[in-house]
């Protein structure tokens, strides 16, 4: 008998980040894990297409190792037949990665009250909640009945930091507009908020240096520099941990 490890990858239909789903992907397919995507209507979903090459509107794009390991995710069997987001059950698996993405069409996975209760019962069920950049929203968002509150309140987190928003912003709105503010309130401020009472956001010490916060059951990222950290961090906590039951295959 081999313990199979079972995760699952929500995504929006589009504007996804390539690095932080697909780098993650590629190191959870690595430890052996078996990944599950999800999209709100079951259709097969597609990453930001301006961070896959570059160019004057395709300002800070994705690396060419992350490009590579995206085409790969997406020709998988896996990905092209994602379950819905109303699908996913707490019960058949062991851990959530949420990715970011900054596009518009990010709403359509940030502001979805079914996943956000999908993530609650991850919660309640004691599972590993990871997320990346905007991905940290949906924890964020997903308040507990139990205590009208997020499920990050009294938690260390990091997201998307203020910084970093700000400056993609400032470097980018003259050649896309808008793109890089998702939300007009600030990633970091929306999470900041979430963690309280008794949380802290941590920023880490420098942009230029990966930087990954573990609590609990959470585990959470600022950007794609952070996810090979990040992602080797989820599949050690996911082999380690204790209270995470893998599911046991013949």
């Amino acid at each position: 008998m081999s313990a199979t490890y079972r995760v699952v990858i929500p995504l929006p239909d589009h504007d996804f980040d390539t690095t932080e789903s697909a780098v993650s992907w590629q190191r959870f397919k690595e430890a052996g894990f078996s990944v599950t995507f999800a999209t709100e209507t079951g259709r097969v979903p597609e990453c930001d297409q301006r961070l896959l090459k570059s160019g004057w509107f395709n300002p800070l794009p994705a690396g060419p190792e992350a490009v590579q390991a995206y085409r790969e995710m997406t020709a998988s069997a896996e990905f092209q037949s994602p379950i819905t987001f109303r699908d996913i059950d707490a019960n058949d698996f062991d851990a959530v990665h949420l990715s970011g993405g900054h596009a518009q069409g990010m709403k359509q996975y940030l502001d979805s009250k079914v996943l956000q209760q999908r993530i609650v019962d991850f919660y309640h069920a004691g599972k590993l909640i990871g997320s990346v950049c905007h991905g940290t929203l949906i924890p964020a968002r997903a308040i507990d009945p139990a205590t009208s509150r997020s499920i990050i309140s009294g938690k260390k987190f990091t997201t998307l930091i203020l910084p970093l928003e700000k400056w993609a912003f400032r470097i980018t709105w003259y050649r896309v507009g808008r793109r890089y503010r998702t939300y007009w309130k600030y990633t970091e401020t929306e999470v900041r908020e979430a963690v309280q009472p008794g949380g802290q956001l941590l920023r880490g010490e420098s942009v230029d240096m990966p930087f990954v916060v573990e609590d609990g059951q959470f585990i959470s990222a600022r950007y794609p520099l952070d996810v090979p950290v990040y992602a080797d961090a989820f599949v050690r906590r996911l082999q380690q941990q204790g209270q995470v039951s893998p599911s046991v295959t013949g």
